[in-house]
């Protein structure tokens, strides 16, 4: 791929970011007709479909290359754009999972934040790879090591889950403690379809995959709350659940031991000072802050 014009690029990632082609011609200050004509230049440069007109619009897996040098291009243009006499506050798109969010990431990066601006997309940890491989995030918070091609990735440390209900709901299901026959039957408390936390654990105890009755309520401070009124059983960070269990609120179920998830953190092998910053900001929080 050669000879690819810089405005198509930024179109490009304009059109995936906002999600059609009205909404990026809005963020550009031109024309639905100019963004279409020159996402349809750029598919003829690179021989390739590489979004599908759907809405919200799709990228492509042969689009993705292209939309990945997309993202890269508009990063290093931003910073190498004139100063106005301030440091440029430069925005970085990164994944991070819903736990990481509502505990220990904000406050790490918040000493960055008025040089790096946050374009933050939440995802489950074992899916956040995914976000990195299409080209929509220059970064991510995940559970796989995985090293992709043009990235780095670095450990970050362990966050540890605990299953944990309300007192009442745990004498009532599990009067004898976090038992296999227990877990197939009580109610438990899922993020979301995506979710495998509580699911590991449940398989780790039964040692047999089982379907318990499911809440799903997405949202880490909605999931928390949910298990504090007794919706069900769930698996809880110590990051999130240390004042709970403090004050009464909710109690680990029975002697059931702790399931650890590794993070990492995975960032694109690109000459940024915005990328870096937030990538050192990240490290040195998770070193204080996780396990």
């Amino acid at each position: 791929m050669t000879d690819l014009a810089l405005d198509q690029l930024r179109t490009l990632a304009a059109v995936v970011s906002e999600g059609s082609f009205e909404a990026a011609a809005a963020r550009l200050s031109v024309t639905p007709s100019a963004v279409s004509q020159r996402v349809k230049a750029l598919e003829a440069a690179t021989g390739r479909v590489l979004v599908r007109r759907t809405r919200p619009v799709i990228v492509t897996d042969r689009g993705a290359e292209v939309l990945r040098l997309a993202r890269q291009v508009d990063l290093l243009l931003r910073e190498l754009a004139p100063s106005t006499g301030e440091a440029a506050l430069v925005p970085v798109p990164v994944v991070v999972n819903a736990d990481s969010l509502a505990t220990w990431f904000l406050p790490s990066v918040a000493a960055v934040a008025d040089r790096v601006l946050l374009d933050v997309q939440r995802e489950d940890e074992r899916h956040a790879l995914a976000r990195m491989r299409d080209g929509t995030a220059m970064a991510a918070v995940s559970a796989v090591g995985e090293r992709l091609p043009g990235c780095s990735v670095s450990p970050l440390g362990t966050m540890r889950y605990r299953a944990m209900a309300a007192p009442a709901f745990a004498r009532r299901w599990f009067p004898e403690g976090a038992t296999a026959e227990a877990l197939a039957r009580a109610p438990v408390v899922q993020f979301d379809r995506h979710d495998e936390l509580q699911l590991r654990f449940v398989r780790r105890v039964t040692r047999r995959r089982v379907d318990p009755p499911s809440h799903f309520v997405p949202g880490s401070e909605a999931f928390r709350e949910a298990i504090r009124r007794g919706l069900g059983w769930g698996m809880l960070p110590d990051l999130q659940s240390a004042s709970l269990e403090e004050s009464g609120a909710v109690t680990v179920l029975g002697d059931s031991a702790p399931l650890d998830v590794r993070l990492h953190w995975h960032q694109y092998q690109l000459d940024s000072p915005a990328l870096a910053l937030l990538s050192d900001a990240v490290r040195e929080g998770a070193r204080h802050r996780l396990h």
